[in-house]
């Protein structure tokens, strides 16, 4: 059983799973006569089985979120799985032995994809090497090897993180980068979301004092997700601003601090300088801050966001990348291709409009939905 395979298993296996569950209620409740010793006996003779109850309730309810999780990647993913499978599939109907026309084919599939030259290069090479050493003939049995190696080559043996890189004390201060329009604000408020979901305390702040209207849109999403906010007029020193931020962060003891910046990537060396001292200031105030540059890209913008990672690598240092419309492409392997090009993991991905369509990036469930139609 290869990769894909057993990665579909698990996913359709937890989905019965949650479908099949009944929940049993206790319908047997303390009488009203029972005094305080008979209370006493009754609670200390179930608590074995209240603990266990209780274990199988938070594993019961962890497998309905990752239920739900996989149905936003498949919804999401919707628009690259139908472009991309149906050409996949077209071409194995097309051919019924595997030839060099094959390959050629399935070479242009995968670069139309936004999967990235130099990526479909190596995983072509991989691929004949396969062919080749297990004696593939059939092309229908290619397919499941070309997801496996698609895998591969995205986790290259290395150790993935797609998590927040939280500090152990004080404030966690993340910074993110991206030149304007790709969704920034929005990603920045639905991660704020999340993070409030989680029991932390969140403050937004307004970094971006150049682009007219930015430091308002981010107050008012701040009040809808119910996080502290800092920021300062149109115009305004973005360091002075991320400064009074920080302090308010540290005095606060807020949790968590999610900083907007400006997007003027044309004038590079501007963002260059903002940004070095943004980072200073930020690394005064609180040692080793900031924890994370995450690094917002649109992915409908294909190469061009490619572009744009490799230039704000040149100009900081980025930890993630957030993906935002993966939606709204039918090249979903710009994924595949920003690993490449970059060698920075996707953090989060954007599938939707709604606060639950940002996802943290899960390259099981990404293959997941983006080949499910395929086998």
């Amino acid at each position: 059983m290869g990769l894909f395979s057993k990665i579909k298993n698990m996913f359709t296996h937890e989905e019965k799973k949650v479908e099949t569950t009944t929940v049993v209620e206790n319908k047997n409740e303390a009488k009203d006569d029972f005094n305080s010793d008979e209370a006493k006996d009754v609670i200390q003779g179930n608590k074995n089985v209240l603990i266990k109850q209780k274990k199988e309730e938070e594993k019961e309810q962890e497998a309905k979120n990752k239920v739900e999780s996989v149905k936003v990647y498949e919804k999401g993913l919707t628009k690259s799985r139908e472009n991309f499978v149906s050409k996949l599939i077209n071409l194995t109907n097309k051919y019924h032995k595997i030839t060099e026309d094959y390959f050629e084919e399935l070479e242009e599939i995968l670069i139309m994809a936004d999967i990235g030259v130099n990526t479909v290069m190596d995983f072509m090479d991989r691929l004949r090497k396969r062919v080749k050493n297990e004696k593939i003939e059939d092309v229908s049995s290619l397919n499941e090897i070309i997801v496996d190696e698609l895998f591969i080559i995205y986790v290259n043996d290395e150790v993935i993180v797609n998590k927040i890189n939280y500090a152990n004390n004080g404030p966690t201060v993340v910074l993110f980068v991206g030149v304007n329009g790709v969704g920034k604000t929005t990603t920045i408020a639905k991660l704020a979301d999340k993070i409030k979901n989680e029991g932390k305390s969140v403050l937004l702040v307004a970094g971006d004092t150049f682009r007219a209207g930015a430091t308002k849109q981010l107050e008012e999403w701040a009040q809808r997700v119910g996080a502290a906010f800092t920021g300062a007029y149109e115009g305004a020193d973005p360091a002075s601003v991320i400064y009074d931020g920080i302090n308010k962060a540290k005095n606060e003891n807020i949790d968590v601090v999610l900083i907007d910046t400006a997007g003027r990537l044309q004038n590079k060396t501007n963002l260059m300088n903002e940004l070095e001292k943004i980072n200073r200031v930020i690394g005064k105030l609180i040692e080793g801050a900031p924890h994370e540059t995450l690094l917002v890209i649109d992915a409908t913008t294909g190469q061009n966001g490619i572009s744009q990672a490799k230039s704000f690598q040149e100009i900081t240092n980025i930890t993630g990348i957030v993906l935002t419309k993966l939606d709204g492409t039918a090249k979903g392997g710009i994924v595949l291709a920003i690993k490449e090009a970059v060698g920075i993991p996707v953090k989060y991905i954007g599938l939707g409009e709604t606060k639950d369509d940002l996802q943290v990036f899960d390259i099981e469930k990404y293959v997941y939905g983006l080949f499910k139609d395929m086998m």
